[in-house]
């Protein structure tokens, strides 16, 4: 009979968040209402990453978005649109170091 292995308890993937800046109850900051536009929805992201600019987690936070893909708010100092270019640049660095080896063969 094979033992089987337990993964690590997924609490202690996550208690990150506990010590996060945003922790303060100020969620509305962090995610634009419906139809909020232009220098309204940028008054309110520069809110929320000035938050970010002083949390002990915002490394973290940024690799759980980019990781997870987060498609909206702030996560980590970042906008959705800052987030969907790093994620954009990841996959096509991803998609060039698959090809190298062809192009070299």
């Amino acid at each position: 009979m094979t033992r089987k292995t337990l993964t690590r308890p997924v609490a202690a993937e996550w208690a990150w968040q506990l010590r996060g800046a945003c922790r303060d109850g100020q969620d509305a900051a962090f995610f634009h209402p419906d139809q909020e536009r232009g220098p309204a929805r940028q008054y309110r992201d520069d809110q929320a990453k000035a938050v970010c600019a002083r949390c002990p987690v915002i490394v973290e936070c940024r690799r759980h978005a980019l990781a997870a893909e987060e498609p909206y708010g702030v996560w980590g100092g970042q906008d959705e649109h800052e987030r969907r270019i790093q994620i954009a640049h990841r996959r096509r660095d991803r998609r060039a170091r698959r090809c190298e080896p062809a192009l070299r063969g």
